[in-house]
């Protein structure tokens, strides 16, 4: 008895090794002809630096912003902020659109909104003056770009504001859009030693 529950067994096992087999035989796309000149001509690009296969990416819809760090740290050590700049820029950092850098309404809305300066003052809880105060500086200092821009529904001017990626920003680094850039070609003297340019 006990040597027939050993043959069955082995030929369970048996059985069961044959089917991972097949299982893997069926699952294969590359024969092991195919397989051996892919990995050849993989050899090849590797020793030039190439990848025959793009890395897949994985898209996430997490939202965020970064303080580009190096730049960021440059700033703190050489007291470029004031204390009320720096609390602006750290409340606002939640409402900054994701590649265009704008500060807008709604980070998850297709169609971002630019928030005006009075919508940033009652969101923050501000004065009007003081968050004026506090642009225009930051404006002066290249961290911000005010841009025209419109507001549906209303024939009055309204005004889009923009963070510099170098210092702050919420999209791929590698690749920020054109118009982006333009906003923040031209510098203050202060912003040309930052350690880290974006573009």
């Amino acid at each position: 008895m006990t040597k027939r529950k050993s043959n069955l067994g082995q030929a369970l096992n048996a059985s069961e090794e044959k089917a991972r087999l097949r299982d893997i035989k069926a699952e294969q796309i590359l024969s092991a002809e195919e397989m051996d000149i892919a990995n050849e001509l993989q050899n090849k690009a590797n020793a030039k630096g190439m990848k025959l296969v793009p890395d897949r990416k994985v898209k996430s819809k997490v939202k965020f912003v970064q303080f580009i760090q190096d730049n960021w740290d440059y700033l703190i050590t050489n007291d470029y902020f004031g204390n009320d700049e720096l609390l602006l820029l750290m409340k606002i950092s939640g409402k900054v659109g994701f590649l265009s850098n704008c500060i807008v309404h709604d980070i998850h809305a297709k169609s971002q909104i630019p928030m005006t300066q009075s919508d940033i003052a009652n969101y923050l809880g501000i004065n009007k003056g003081n968050l004026s105060r506090i642009i225009k500086s930051l404006i002066d200092k290249g961290i911000i770009v005010r841009a025209l821009g419109f507001k549906e529904g209303i024939n009055a001017r309204a005004y889009s504001l923009y963070l510099n990626p170098h210092i702050i920003y919420s999209g791929d680094r590698d690749n920020i859009p054109e118009p982006l850039k333009t906003m923040f070609y031209k510098t203050p003297k202060a912003l040309k030693n930052l350690p880290v340019r974006l573009f």
